[in-house]
């Protein structure tokens, strides 16, 4: 059984969260405008500025370095490990992730576009309708992300060539991604409250929750070949195996949103009340 490990407290409101290329937990506060770091027992905060921005997601990048968006801002930022902060105009940027290619790729949610940015700073762009959000890596060498409104998930190659497959169930609303232990991808319905699962080659499965009010957002596979999935509204932790069984662990705080796993195998969860939770897989 999962079991929580520690609490941290942090002055603010986590949202995304992630081990950075230094082994720290790196996470975003949204509502106060800022980058937080915590290792070691201690919290750091790095205030951004402008702070008005809502700094969301984050992900490790190259050199000593991590990327994060500021969807209320409109802007893409950039951390190194020692705190200095570049940034760059975006449309409503939300989901990022280095792809296989080492290049930045994005998310403008508004604006109905991916974006990519090489290394040598060039960025291309094309068109996906319907607020694509979270966007990942998959084991077929291209990205892969979730269309919220369109009610999708979406594949783009390094040729930029999109192929939209559309969710079964109307108004899912799909939010988090990320690939699996079983050559698939994994996505989270915060509007069906279910989980779901594509194959390469498309076919879609879907499992409902037990509280379809849950408003499952973040998901991640976890170091004991399963899937964990936040719960937004239900302030759980979900975890569902490769076979569609589904267990959860109440967490302490309220609105759970990103989490992320570090290099020992232990879950972490950003909780927008105010806190980041450890948690033993098992």
């Amino acid at each position: 059984m999962a079991e929580i490990v520690q609490v941290i407290d942090v002055p603010g409101a986590p949202y995304g969260i992630t081990v950075g290329p230094d082994e720290a937990l790196w996470f975003t506060l949204v509502a106060q405008g800022a980058i937080g770091r915590f290792a070691a027992g201690l919290v750091q905060v790095h205030p951004l500025e402008p702070s008005d921005g809502q700094p969301t997601v984050i992900v490790a990048g190259s050199g000593n370095a991590l990327w994060f968006t500021e969807f209320q801002g409109g802007r893409l930022g950039r951390i190194t490990v020692d705190g200095v902060v570049t940034s760059m105009s975006m449309d409503g940027p939300y989901g990022a992730c280095v792809g296989p290619d080492g290049a930045l790729w994005f998310t403008e949610l508004q604006a109905g576009r991916v974006g990519r940015l090489a290394p040598d700073g060039t960025i291309t762009r094309v068109e996906v309708d319907g607020m694509p959000s979270m966007i990942t890596p998959g084991p077929d060498g291209a990205l892969w992300l979730t269309v919220n409104q369109g009610n999708a998930i979406a594949r783009i190659d390094n040729d930029f060539a999109v192929r939209v497959h559309p969710l079964p169930t109307t108004a899912a609303a799909p939010v988090g991604i990320t690939a699996g232990p079983d050559d698939a991808l994994w996505f989270t319905e915060i509007g069906a409250g279910a989980i779901g699962r594509i194959d390469l080659d498309g076919t879609i499965a879907e499992f409902t929750l037990p509280d379809t009010a849950a408003r499952p957002h973040a998901i991640v596979a976890g170091p004991d070949g399963a899937l964990w999935f936040t719960e937004w509204a239900s302030c759980r932790l979900g975890r569902i195996a490769t076979d569609g069984a589904i267990t959860h662990l109440d967490l302490p705080g309220a609105e759970p949103h990103g989490l992320t796993v570090d290099p020992a195998g232990y879950l972490w969860v950003a909780m927008e009340s105010g806190a980041l939770v450890q948690v033993s897989p098992s």
